[in-house]
């Protein structure tokens, strides 16, 4: 197994517990130095907050682990490509990198349906797209499905 694979597994597990939540069951972790240090799942449910995303929760506490809002030298591992305001947020938190799962045909923007990278901001992230995808779409597959 790799480590983008080992940070993604993490990230599915809390995908799972998200979906338990009755949650979209997306995960998210930041890893830094080789290690996690922060890790969330969606909650827009449990909180009724329409930016409680796996993405924006975990850049949260990454950036009180660091104690700033610039997160060089970290990656953001997610079991969904972020949608436009998730990869805005990786983008101004400054990460060096973002790896998703499964990608996003109708809300992704790190190349899917949009491709925010593109914009000629003043930060560029390094993407993978990919990694356990398969496993990232089966978990979104059979939320959906039980939910229909």
């Amino acid at each position: 197994m790799t480590r983008d694979e080992e940070f993604m597994s993490a990230a599915l597990e809390l995908a799972q517990k998200a979906k338990e939540a009755g949650e979209v069951p997306v995960g998210a972790v930041v890893v830094y130095d080789n290690r996690i240090i922060a890790s969330a799942y969606n909650r827009r449910e449990g909180d009724r907050c329409a930016i409680a995303h796996a993405e924006l929760l975990a850049i949260e506490q990454a950036c009180a682990y660091r104690g700033g809002w610039r997160l060089f030298g970290c990656k953001l591992y997610v079991t969904l490509e972020p949608c436009v305001m998730c990869a805005g947020a990786a983008i101004n938190a400054r990460l060096d990198r973002v790896v998703f799962g499964a990608p996003d045909l109708r809300f992704g923007a790190l190349g899917s349906l949009t491709d925010i990278n593109s914009l000629g901001l003043n930060h560029k992230l390094k993407v993978t797209g990919g990694v356990l995808e398969e496993e990232c779409r089966a978990l979104l597959q059979e939320f959906f499905r039980e939910r229909r």
